[in-house]
């Protein structure tokens, strides 16, 4: 799924809301990767210049959950450790930044390089 406008954006947070919803998450995990899709999402397109996402529906063989991943082209993060960093947040997205992001999901992954672009791996796994 491409992102490259606001609309775009919209239109992830309802996909992984559908997901959430086929392998039952709970209300509040529902809630919980849909913020952090949002915020990704829009990550991907005011930092990265846009990109894609892709969310999925996986299993590990015991347990269900929802993958969402976000890949751009962008400029990379020049200081990982400050991006991570608690309660940091360049003001443009909602204000979780990457760390309340990764605090909302089940699992984290980021890869970044700078010139090179962004990735970043998301799953919330049913309780």
């Amino acid at each position: 799924m491409p992102i490259t406008e606001d609309g775009d954006v919209v239109r992830v947070r309802q996909l992984a809301r559908n997901y959430a919803q086929q392998v039952a998450l709970s209300l509040v995990d529902q809630t919980k990767l849909v913020t952090a899709t949002s915020e990704l999402a829009r990550n991907t397109l005011i930092y990265g210049g846009g990109g894609v996402a892709h969310i999925e529906i996986v299993a590990d063989g015991r347990r269900r959950g929802v993958r969402a991943s976000f890949r751009d082209e962008g400029p990379g993060i020049p200081d990982v450790s400050l991006a991570l960093a608690d309660g940091w947040s360049s003001g443009k997205g909602l204000g979780l930044g990457l760390s309340g992001a990764r605090r909302l999901v089940d699992e984290f992954d980021l890869d970044t390089e700078v010139g090179r672009g962004t990735s970043v791996t998301v799953v919330k796994w049913k309780r």
